[in-house]
């Protein structure tokens, strides 16, 4: 649900309300699904870098809470004394187990009474009204991506913990050999951002128009294949290829292969959610850092694309297709969990954007070359700790989304960012090069 505004015009505020009121069943249904296990593996943190996944159900009954009950309805704090356990910037993850956090029982018990009451907001809320939180539903796509963000962290959570049997697989089309590796990119000028989509975040505003020297772009993301040659080049044990602090952490930390490669005589394998496989030739390399993500392009005499590039190869539209809802999964890009992992590389070639640049929404996060900063005339809202705080030089930009991504929560506009040295995100990338 991204196209509101053709949503509210066409159906009117009973339409638009109808249509939240089934993405808020839709979500819940996910984080259910993905929180639909023993009470010990709830608990348990899996990983320093996450909390525990029924920290993570209560926190998103408990932002609904702060946004839509109180904010908008109005209504006295339904358990003031939690607020503190769930908040993201008070207590650091690798602490969160130590908090005493509702358990799976009670916490599913105090998102379903939340949930109750915000369905009782969204029934009595003027939609047309000019505060922004009610305009066309702001607070409740608010609300809507934020969950379905949490239920992406679940399943990289889920994937650390190499338990079986947990996260449901599917089948994705096959893939395509590519007439021409890469894709030429004009020179020009170009809007980037938004003003338009509905419920876009304070970081992707304002639109602004910039210009752009010509430069070529990887057609598809780098595959596992492409991202093995560097492996067995000896490209994790040159540092010509590192940044320095990419070689120091790499050697700190013993980095030899993405996160859940392992080799077995001249196989590679991978874990994925508990079970061991080869790895596929054919899909995007995930799980590799910002910094593995460089030394790979400095190796292939190329480099990551900043942002900006990668935004205006997807053709400025809202998705790289155009203006169509991708809630009809399995079209134009593997987005929302129909299998859980990448798709192979030209799976879906409807997805591409007028320039034929291909999957640049869903498969993996890209990590590009840009710092995440304001666009010129930002304006935060609804609150500094979702953009704001952020800004500068300490994490790196990710566009695209990836297979875990929920279509609601992703487009060509939208600014995903995280430390340069994560893995455990279902991130890859692609190239990029100057003319010459």
């Amino acid at each position: 649900m991204t196209d509101l505004d053709a949503v509210l015009g066409n159906a009117g505020p009973t339409g638009l309300k109808e249509r939240i009121a089934a993405e808020l069943a839709a979500v819940r249904e996910r984080s259910l699904a993905y929180t639909d296990a023993d009470d010990d593996m709830l608990v348990r943190q899996h990983s320093p870098l996450m909390s525990p996944l029924v920290w993570d159900l209560a926190h998103v009954g408990n932002y609904e809470e702060l946004w839509v009950l109180r904010e908008v309805g109005g209504i006295e704090p339904l358990r003031p004394e939690i607020d503190h356990l769930y908040d993201a910037f008070k207590h650091p993850r690798k602490d969160r187990p130590s908090l005493p956090l509702l358990g799976p029982a009670e916490a599913r018990k105090y998102i379903s009474g939340v949930r109750g009451r915000v369905l009782d907001v969204l029934d009595q809320v003027d939609l047309a009204a000019p505060d922004p939180l009610r305009s066309g539903g702001y607070v409740f796509g608010l609300v809507l991506q934020h969950e379905h963000q949490h239920d992406e962290t679940m399943l990289a959570t889920l994937q650390l913990s190499r338990r079986p049997g947990l996260v449901r697989d599917g089948e994705l089309p096959p893939g395509r050999p590519a007439a021409e590796p890469e894709v030429h990119i004009p020179a020009g000028v170009f809007t980037m951002g938004t003003d338009t989509v509905a419920w876009a975040y304070d970081n992707e505003r304002p639109a602004h128009r910039i210009y752009l020297p010509g430069y070529w772009i990887d057609r598809r993301p780098v595959t596992n294949a492409a991202y093995l040659e560097f492996v067995e080049d000896g490209g994790y044990r040159d540092p010509r290829w590192w940044l320095p602090q990419g070689w120091e952490w790499a050697e700190r930390n013993g980095v030899e292969a993405p996160l859940y490669w392992t080799r077995d005589g001249d196989t590679w394998w991978r874990v994925r959610f508990g079970r061991e496989e080869p790895v596929p030739p054919d899909e995007p390399v995930q799980h590799v850092s910002w910094y593995e993500a460089d030394a790979y392009a400095r190796w292939a005499g190329k480099r990551l694309p900043t942002e900006a590039e990668w935004e205006k190869a997807c053709g400025g539209r809202t998705y790289p297709w155009g203006e169509a809802d991708p809630g009809h999964l399995g079209r134009w890009a593997n987005l929302g969990h129909p299998a859980a992992r990448p798709s192979p590389a030209g799976a879906f070639p409807d997805g591409a954007s007028p320039y034929g640049v291909e999957q640049l929404i869903g498969d993996v996060w890209e990590w590009t070359d840009s710092w995440f900063q304001p666009y010129p005339g930002y304006r935060c809202f609804p609150y500094e700790e979702y953009s704001k705080v952020f800004f500068g030089e300490t994490y790196r930009v990710l566009r695209g989304g990836s297979w875990a991504t929920h279509p609601s929560a992703v487009r060509t506009t939208f600014r995903n960012w995280d430390y340069p040295i994560r893995r455990q995100i279902f991130a890859g990338f692609r190239c990029a090069r100057s003319e010459e």
